[in-house]
């Protein structure tokens, strides 16, 4: 059998039961997006029933649909990338990762610049196109690199390909993952490489990302002692720390992850697993609050998604998700708390149902054992009996 988790994401389908208590009442990503387009156009995702999990302006609630669609709610407490992932694979954080609206303390940055040999510039939550564009100039002309937060758990070194060698920005991020434990122990150390002249930087899709390892056992890990092959597209190996995983393909943006898959699936013998993340609609364009880049975004995953279904047999399936939401209407350039959409599509057929809400992303990772009969310890309850 041949499974494909496609994570898109921040692709968030309305406000989780908790929004509120995370400063975000009322987010609807696709809703949103959608609305102030006019409707988006998604043939595909439409007439899985994508539709009937939020209002969503050109795409009818389409009873019944050839796929089984439902709604996710995180359990774990936080929003952040690294969290939605691992709690689709069976870890639940009761505690959030540590975050830093002020900047980093003063510990923080002076080991990390005594590991380095070198200052740093910037140390405030910022937007990464905004801070480089500010900083940029002097980091050339200093050398020093520019180190940033946000309302994640995530400390990002920002440094130009001509000043710093991607391998020694990879080294610097290497060790501040080492530095960050116990209480400063963020989710993720960020390499953020940008290029281009002043007034005209951009960043670059060399972009690592060094997560701290799941702190539990992994949905991915049962699978890969199974003998079932486990390959991650685009960060996906970052956010487990390689665990779990016989292979990947770290690419950059949605168009070669989903080339990637494709290739992937296609080159498929065995029980196999292809887990990939897409990318673009949070960092091209849920952050930066492009609304009709996001929609956009969606409708061309929408046109390529029946090239991943031409790699799949009847007995395959195609599971379709987000991580958290990031609403590009919302103030501020923040992910946003919601739910998350859950689409079943298979060839040979499915029940066609909108299951009712689910109350923790792990109900994905026990659904995707179940398929594969393997055996998991873990939260979550399996939906496998509802999809045919």
């Amino acid at each position: 059998m041949k499974l494909v988790v496609l994570v898109c994401d921040s692709l968030g389908v309305g406000e989780a039961p908790d929004a509120a208590d995370y400063g975000d009442r009322g987010a609807d990503t696709v809703g949103h997006a959608a609305a102030a387009v006019g409707g988006l156009e998604l043939p595909t995702l439409g007439s899985w029933g994508f539709g009937r999990l939020t209002g969503i302006a050109g795409v009818p609630a389409v009873d019944p649909a050839a796929a089984v669609v439902t709604r996710m709610a995180e359990r774990s407490a936080g929003k952040d990338t690294t969290t939605g992932h691992w709690e689709m694979m069976g870890v639940v954080l009761d505690a959030p990762f540590p975050t830093y609206p002020d900047g980093f303390p003063a510990e923080v940055i002076d080991a990390f610049t005594a590991a380095i040999g070198r200052d740093v510039l910037g140390n405030r939550p910022a937007s990464g196109t905004e801070i480089i564009k500010e900083l940029g100039a002097e980091h050339l002309a200093s050398g020093k690199p520019i180190v940033y937060t946000s309302a994640d758990s995530v400390f990002q070194i920002a440094t130009h390909k001509r000043v710093v060698p991607l391998d020694q920005l990879y080294a610097w991020c290497e060790r501040a993952r080492r530095l960050l434990q116990g209480e400063h122990a963020v989710g993720r150390v960020i390499a953020r490489p940008f290029d281009g002249e002043p007034g005209s930087f951009f960043r670059t899709k060399e972009r690592r990302d060094y997560a701290l390892p799941p702190a539990g056992p992994t949905v991915l890990e049962a699978l890969e002692k199974s003998g079932v092959r486990t390959l991650g597209v685009g960060k996906i190996e970052d956010i487990f720390s390689r665990r779990g995983l016989t292979g990947s393909d770290h690419t950059g943006d949605n168009e070669t992850s989903l080339d990637a898959t494709i290739r992937f699936l296609g080159e498929a013998d065995g029980p196999t697993l292809v887990f990939a993340n897409l990318v673009d609609f949070d960092m091209v364009y849920g952050h930066r609050r492009d609304v009709t880049g996001y929609a956009r975004c969606l409708e061309r995953l929408d046109a390529r998604l029946p090239e991943v279904v031409a790699e799949l047999g009847s007995d395959d399936w195609l599971f379709l998700t987000a991580d958290h939401g990031c609403d590009p209407t919302a103030p501020g350039t923040d992910h946003t708390r919601e739910l998350t959409p859950m689409v079943a599509f298979s060839p040979g057929g499915t029940a066609g149902r909108r299951l009712p809400d689910r109350d923790t992303f792990a109900d994905l990772g026990a659904t995707v054992a179940e398929l594969f009969g393997v055996e998991r310890a873990g939260p979550g309850r399996s939906f496998a009996a509802d999809l045919r």
